[in-house]
């Protein structure tokens, strides 16, 4: 699996739904949200990308639309080990809407995720079979319990794997899984009828300055990204 997301949305309601009818996303209001998520940076407009290949934009590039009910910000920035510390401006910027981090990096095998309700932390996982589990606080949601239950082990391969996988399931796998239960759509694997298909959905491009005017890039110390 080769999956990468450093993901972030505002919610009401169903996610799904309102990115399978989104349009194109509202210049003015996406930059607002730009301005909410990196308070202090000037933004300059560069050329967007669809969501599927915007999940993990390179160092120095924002991937961000807002749509009715739904904003979305990719940004590597994103990718707390520990979600729970996320910075508090960027839940306040929720303004009381369901908040939603999705970060995983393949080279690692990390993923990371969380959901707040209301401005509550309501469920917080980050694990990586080299860290092992960094954060598990609240219940995990349904579509978590197969792997907690151990019904999808992740494969062991005697030739290539000198010991069996050191968690109960591949992350990565999870995380797929994830990102269709939170916002419809899946980076690898089938999409079903009703899933939305990510390279469908527009995003518009940003290039974040600081008051030096270097670009911002990713504080590297916070993330678990290696590449």
């Amino acid at each position: 699996m080769g999956a990468k997301t450093a993901l972030l949305a505002y919610a009401d309601g169903d996610v799904a739904s309102v990115l399978k009818a989104a349009g194109e996303p509202t210049a003015e209001d996406t930059a607002v949200l730009i301005a909410r998520v990196f308070p202090g940076c000037r933004a300059e407009p560069t050329e967007g990308e669809v969501l599927g290949e915007a999940t993990y934009p390179a160092n120095g590039l924002t991937y961000a639309a807002s749509f009715q009910d739904v904003d979305v910000v990719c940004d590597r920035r994103l990718m707390l080990d520990r979600p729970s510390e996320l910075p508090t401006h960027l839940l306040e910027a929720a303004a009381g809407r369901r908040v939603i981090l999705h970060a995983m990096h393949s080279v690692s095998d990390w993923l990371a995720f969380a959901v707040w309700e209301d401005g509550h932390l309501v469920r917080s996982l980050s694990l990586s079979p080299d860290g092992g589990i960094a954060e598990n606080i609240g219940d995990p949601f349904p579509f978590e319990t197969p792997y907690w239950a151990g019904d999808r082990p992740a494969e062991f391969d005697p030739e290539w794997d000198e010991e069996p996988y050191a968690l109960p399931f591949h992350p990565l796998e999870l995380g797929n899984e994830a990102l269709r239960a939170f916002f419809g759509f899946l980076l690898e694997g089938r999409l079903l009828p009703e899933d939305v298909d990510p390279d469908e959905v527009p995003l518009l491009g940003f290039r974040l300055f600081a008051d030096s005017n270097e670009p911002r890039v990713a504080d590297t110390a916070q993330t678990m990204a290696s590449a």
